[in-house]
């Protein structure tokens, strides 16, 4: 007679034997399930009183309950003080997207606008990432456009230069931005170093919030030239001023008051969350950008907003001030944990009167408004995707759906582009494209570029993923429900061949659309195994969100193609040349001016060029007098 296997150790009982070699210390810990992931990540001021709490599970909510139920093992961090343990929490959040803690899906990177002071003439552009090149950093922006728009202000109000260093350098005579009054042309000293110097200290100052400075010596340098009957500077200066004024108008809120403040309002509604992020930087708005964190429905909005703020800012400055929309339960912390990454001191603020709270209540507005919006675009996206599945024949509602195109001018150039969507519309993050790459593939011949295109894309996916993996920040399946392929039933029979050498381990329904005649909108035809070929009614919605779909991959693969095409047009002979790196483009562009003066250069003239030793210069001269 056997005896009964021992009963495995529950949640609470491996938690407690923790709990006895745990220090009384700060730190930071993880809870790990049967497959090793790590479900939670949290901080403590004392380690050992905090996973204690986690021994007694019956007076938790069920989240707890069920996260304490799944815990086989435990890992813990000791740290020196409970703002490093906050730090460290944050970090280990991002980097492990644990299940059962708030998630900050969208990692964006926000622009910045660098005056870059490594030069004689410092640049005037934008930057993202980290800021290695010496400058004068001014943002964040929360878009790429809000920044091309200042930068264009900008340049009219102080006449910067915006180009490259190599460009700069190869000047012989000013270029069009020096035509159009966009830059003062210190490259060809149509003004002196010294006074562009002092153009950049005016731009400096502007966007460091001391406008009113800016604008009253402008003024009076504006009446000077008057009452010197310099009309013409005087005009220069007048248009100046305007684009002075135009900057400052653009933002839809500006801060008498607040110089520089981050300010983060919290909205739930549905069981989802949104966070409104606006920058507020020399007194004007500099944009807003709307979060939706993954959290459970039943955290309150306060705590959402807590584990948000300490994810923000993991990779990012936070601003002077932080205003909030609901207060912390651990205010001083977070506050010490922010000046610690800032290196120097931070507030946190939740205002209740005056122009601060009227910020806070202006992106709380936004907050809910979006969320609106999104739970409005949800609910009718949904019912579109319960009509795609009934229409052809799924046995679910698709969660990612994958629409494949090519584009190509007689056969060059030629690339495949695939567009994903999915619950909340397109999902461009997982947009991919594809360089097409065989040889053996005859010019123009779309048959053979799909294959490629979808033979690269599954064997990968097939070899590196999972069939019920999904993107932990967005939710997204790594593996479609439904493929939409631009083309007839040539095309369908190339992808069925494909898959049938792949073999893959899950099924996918792919489909084939065809254009109407005369490519009218509203006359494709659906080619998919096992079924005749079928139109569907032309006022279909499930007609009219496939054609969006097809339209939307047809203008990704279409823009992908033309900018590899703008690239071949515009790229430098030079380049091709073995050993020509940047300083010896710059010598050679700025010795004679364009590459095709060089491609005509004799080998004497190479070597005259600094930095072009006699065998470079055989070297160049041989790669354009080819026989």
């Amino acid at each position: 007679m056997t005896e009964d296997p021992a009963p495995l150790p529950s949640g609470p009982e491996i938690i407690r034997a923790f709990v006895r070699t745990l220090p009384a210390a700060p730190g930071v810990y993880r809870m790990l399930d049967a497959a090793g992931e790590v479900m939670y990540v949290g901080k403590a001021r004392n380690l050992r009183a905090r996973v204690t709490n986690y021994t007694r599970p019956e007076g938790l909510e069920l989240r707890l309950q069920r996260m304490i139920a799944s815990t086989v093992s435990m890992e813990f961090v000791r740290t020196e003080t409970e703002s490093e343990a906050l730090l460290l929490e944050a970090n280990m959040i991002k980097r492990l997207k644990p299940r059962f803690n708030v998630l900050l899906r969208d990692d964006k990177s926000f622009p910045y606008i660098l005056i870059a002071t490594d030069h004689e003439a410092p640049e005037l552009t934008k930057h993202r990432g980290a800021r290695r090149r010496p400058g004068h950093y001014f943002g964040p922006f929360a878009s790429a456009t809000a920044v091309g728009r200042t930068i264009a202000s900008l340049q009219k109000a102080f006449l910067l230069r915006n180009c490259s260093d190599s460009f700069y350098a190869a000047r012989t005579r000013p270029c069009l931005q020096f035509q159009i009054k966009r830059c003062a042309a210190p490259c060809t000293r149509e003004i002196g170093l010294e006074a562009y110097g002092e153009l950049v200290e005016d731009a400096r100052q502007f966007l460091s919030g001391k406008s009113d400075a800016v604008r009253n010596h402008l003024q009076a340098d504006m009446n000077k030239a008057a009452e010197d009957l310099d009309f013409e500077r005087a005009a220069m200066i007048r248009d100046r001023l305007s684009a002075l004024a135009l900057t400052q108008s653009q933002g839809d809120a500006t801060a008498r008051s607040v110089e520089e403040a981050d300010v983060f309002a919290i909205h739930h509604e549905g069981g989802q969350f949104c966070v409104q992020v606006f920058f507020f930087r020399a007194y004007q708005n500099w944009g807003n950008y709307p979060y939706r964190p993954r959290a459970d429905a039943s955290l309150s909005d306060a705590e959402v907003l807590e584990a948000f703020i300490g994810q923000f800012y993991e990779n990012r400055t936070p601003a002077r001030l932080v205003l909030i929309s609901h207060e912390l339960s651990e205010h001083a912390l977070m506050e010490e944990a922010l000046t610690t990454r800032a290196g120097r001191r931070v507030y946190i603020e939740q205002p209740k009167r005056g122009e601060k709270r009227d910020l806070v209540n202006h992106a709380l507005n936004n907050a809910r408004e979006a969320l609106g919006r999104q739970l409005a675009e949800g609910a009718s996206h949904r019912a579109l995707l319960e009509g795609v599945a009934e229409t052809f024949g799924l046995e679910e509602i698709p969660r990612r759906i994958e629409v494949y195109d090519n584009s190509h001018i007689s056969g060059t150039n030629a690339v495949g582009g695939m567009i994903v969507a999915g619950e909340e519309g397109f999902s461009k993050k997982h947009y991919r494209t594809f360089n097409i790459r065989s040889t053996d593939i005859t010019p123009g011949d779309d048959f053979g570029m799909m294959r490629e295109v979808l033979t690269r894309r599954f064997s990968r996916l097939a070899s590196e993923s999972r069939t019920d993996a999904e993107d932990e920040a967005t939710g997204m399946p790594d593996w479609p429900d439904i493929v939409f392929i631009d083309g007839g039933a040539g095309q369908l029979n190339a992808v069925r061949a494909v898959v049938a050498e792949l073999n893959l381990p899950r099924e996918v329904t792919f489909i084939g659309i065809a254009k109407g005649e005369e490519r009218d909108a509203g006359r494709e035809k659906f080619f998919m195994e096992g079924r005749d070929a079928f139109m569907l009614p032309h006022r279909d919605p499930v007609l009219y969100y496939v054609q969006r779909l097809r339209d939307e991959a047809h203008r990704f693969a279409i823009g992908t193609h033309r900018a590899r095409r703008k690239k071949e047009v515009v790229k430098n002979p030079l380049d091709e040349i073995d050993g020509i790196g940047p300083a010896r483009k710059r010598a050679l562009l700025h010795h004679f001016g364009s590459a095709k003066a060089v491609s005509r250069a004799s080998l004497a003239d190479l070597e005259a060029v600094p930095t072009i030793s006699r065998t470079m210069a055989q070297l160049i001269y041989d790669h354009f007098n080819r026989t």
